[in-house]
């Protein structure tokens, strides 16, 4: 029975507890194994246990449920219900035939929800090490990064640059001292790809760290991880310290010459520790800032030496495409982006997640086939792809292939894999101000066009949503982030003005609302629905809402900034938005 579960699912943890005090009590300890598996949906969408070999899914359990899911399930063998997916066509019950799961195809996350991250012993069942050990006993370093080369992974970081070459470029530096980085310091807004890989199978990234240091030459590796994710850090380590007992790491790993070993490094959470050689200098103890490249990290790295640093996500891939080769990974995805994505599906769309698909997959079937549509069936608006680097795709591109080249041609990226849907109701001026908001709070300040553009950006679209801006500002603000895309020192300045470049192109009318104030009102209450309950007085920022206890309220248009706090805060759906 594996039960998901991360560091913030206070609901995972209390239905795992109530369910081994059950299975404990019936004494059914030694026919029934509960596991606790990493995050594969977000905590809104309740806790999901899935049982098997009967490949069952069940979703939105609670405490109160434990007891029917054992009677009945456990016991007497009987199909719980109500509590099956509500995705499953046709009230099926298996995995596969669940919307959700059907257009995926899960080689980053194969282990993630299907062993106990806990346990050595069942990912070593899961052919865990295996690749490691093929690659001590049968192949030198050089046919090993030919083979990372052969299946044209590229780094899912972001950038997309080539990992084979990235391993390549390392291995032809001659160095006595190599590392090898893990970057694991998830940044942007709402994404937690590498944060469920950690927490559900930490072994395939030590097992892919161990492949990397022997093919370019490297005896040490160190994960770089924000100290936000503690249940990650403890499965990191619990699963460093079995693979050092079973010999996996260590000296003359599989008998071999080949010695490697890890260690954590735990990181603030800076955004910009996502470029590498940020992420360097705040490993050596200095501030996290980019520095100008050339030299490559590859070059000179940690310590001045020869560097590689991938993701976790990219590390994930490794294993399996040692076992099942370079041709069957090519095989998978576009000409020029092979493989699989990891998507964090997330905002207005019915199935919010984790989503694995083989690049080239459509933005549509992500959405509708996937997502399952759009809530309450209201009308797609935009595709924001990227976090705060990249921009918004509307619905004439929906049906664009995911891949690298294609996103940038319609002015967003792939990024690190966040995904957000947006509604008719987003004001896509206050998305790129929540990004805005975001970057220029998390520039290290290194270089002045990204330390003070990105400033005075924001502050214009503050403007702008307080209803005190103007037409002129429309023009400064396009000038402001053309010049800091192509002036600034690193990916986070030359990034930052993407979300409001491509919302000013595809909903232009909306910032000319704002700049021309013909946005008077946005918001009125409907007496019928009001009932007094002084809700929205309380949260409105500049009391613009007036009317007694229990008596219908209204709104001053003069007043209304439309932040929204009202329609929010209000249970009873009085507050209308035109």
């Amino acid at each position: 029975m594996l039960v998901c579960g991360g560091k913030d699912c206070p609901t995972g943890n209390l239905v795992v507890s109530s369910l081994k005090d059950k299975i404990e009590k019936l004494e059914l300890y030694q026919q029934v194994h509960i596991i606790t598996t990493g995050c594969v949906r977000p905590i809104e969408q309740g806790t999901i246990i899935k049982i098997q070999p009967d490949n069952v899914l069940y979703e939105n359990v609670t405490v109160q449920d434990v007891d029917e899911i054992v009677k009945e399930h456990i016991q007497k063998g009987r199909v719980v219900n109500r509590l099956l997916s509500k995705n499953a066509l046709n009230d099926t019950i298996f995995e596969q035939e669940v919307d959700f799961y059907k257009k995926q195809l899960r080689i980053a996350l194969r282990n993630c929800g299907f062993i106990d991250p806990h346990d050595i012993k069942q990912y070593i069942s899961a052919r865990g090490y295996e690749a490691l050990a093929h690659c001590l006993t049968e192949l030198q370093p050089k046919e090993i990064v030919e083979i990372i080369k052969e299946s044209q992974l590229r780094g899912r970081g972001g950038g997309g640059f080539p990992t084979g070459l990235k391993w390549e470029l390392t291995a032809r530096e001659n160095s006595e001292e190599k590392y090898i980085i893990c970057n694991a310091d998830e940044g942007d807004p709402g994404a937690f790809m590498d944060r469920s890989i950690l927490e559900g199978d930490p072994h395939s990234i030590i097992e892919a760290m161990a492949i990397a240091g022997y093919a370019i030459g490297s005896n040490t590796g160190i994960v770089y991880i924000r100290a936000e994710y503690p249940l990650a850090i403890n499965r990191l380590e619990v699963a460093i310290e079995q693979a050092r007992e079973y010999g996996f790491l260590g000296d003359h790993i599989f008998d071999s010459n080949f010695s490697f070993d890890i260690e954590l490094r735990l990181g603030a959470g800076a955004f910009v520790c996502g470029e590498e050689t940020a992420l360097i200098n705040s490993l050596e103890g200095g501030r996290g800032e980019p520095t100008k490249k050339p030299p490559f990290p590859s070059v000179s790295g940690f310590r001045k030496k020869p560097t590689s640093v991938n993701n976790v996500e990219t590390f994930a891939n490794i294993p399996p495409i040692i076992l099942n080769g370079a041709e069957w990974f090519a095989s998978i995805g576009t000409e020029k982006s092979k493989g699989t994505k990891v998507f964090a599906l997330a905002g207005k769309v019915n199935n919010v997640g984790l989503v694995e698909v083989p690049m080239g997959t459509t933005l549509r079937e992500i959405i509708y086939d996937i997502g399952g549509g759009i809530v309450n069936n209201k009308e797609f608006k935009a595709l924001q792809t990227g976090g705060p680097s990249g921009g918004v795709i509307t619905a004439k591109d929906l049906d664009t292939p995911i891949d690298y080249e294609s996103l940038k041609a319609i002015g967003s990226m792939m990024g690190s894999g966040g995904m957000i849907v947006l509604d008719e109701e987003d004001d896509m001026v206050q998305l790129a101000k929540f990004y805005l908001d975001f970057t220029q709070d998390e520039s290290c300040g290194k270089c002045t066009p990204c330390r003070i553009g990105t400033k005075r950006m924001y502050e214009i679209l503050d403007r702008l949503t307080k209803m005190e801006g103007s037409p002129e500002d429309l023009d400064i603000l396009e000038d402001l982030a053309q010049n800091i895309k192509y002036s600034s020192l690193c990916g986070l300045g030359q990034t930052a003005p993407n979300p409001v470049l491509s919302t000013m192109e595809y909903f232009r009318k909306e910032y000319d609302s704002y700049a021309y104030r013909t946005k008077k009102v946005f918001y009125s209450i409907d007496e019928e629905k009001c009932i007094g309950c002084t809700k929205c007085v309380r949260v409105c920022p500049v009391a613009c809402i007036s009317g007694s206890v229990k008596q219908p309220h209204s709104i001053d248009e003069d007043v209304c900034i439309a932040c929204g706090a009202c329609y929010d805060a209000c249970r009873f759906d009085a507050i209308i938005r035109p």
